[in-house]
């Protein structure tokens, strides 16, 4: 997941399933688009290395996969009500 690159086409290829196919399943099992669900568990991940680490939050954006700090900020906050900082009291 540290791959900023990885996404669902990849995911696909290594399930030897198509795209559409890949979105079905994880759609029907999650609730979520397959994009969703990528993002999800690396704000998970994200999470936990907070809870459990002392890397900076740019640093932990960039191991989860997040290409920019803002963008990891913003989506963390909207998938745990807070922003990352919170965690760091």
């Amino acid at each position: 997941m540290d791959n900023s690159d990885f996404s669902v086409e990849i995911l696909s290829k290594n399930l030897f399933l198509n795209r559409q196919q890949v979105h079905r399943k994880l759609t029907a099992l999650t609730g979520q688009s397959a994009q969703l669900f990528i993002r999800t568990i690396r704000l998970q991940k994200a999470k936990k290395m907070l809870e459990t680490t002392d890397k900076s939050i740019a640093a932990i954006a960039f191991d989860t996969g997040f290409k920019e700090v803002a963008y990891f900020s913003t989506a963390f906050a909207k998938t745990f009500g807070h922003p990352p900082f919170f965690l760091r009291k």
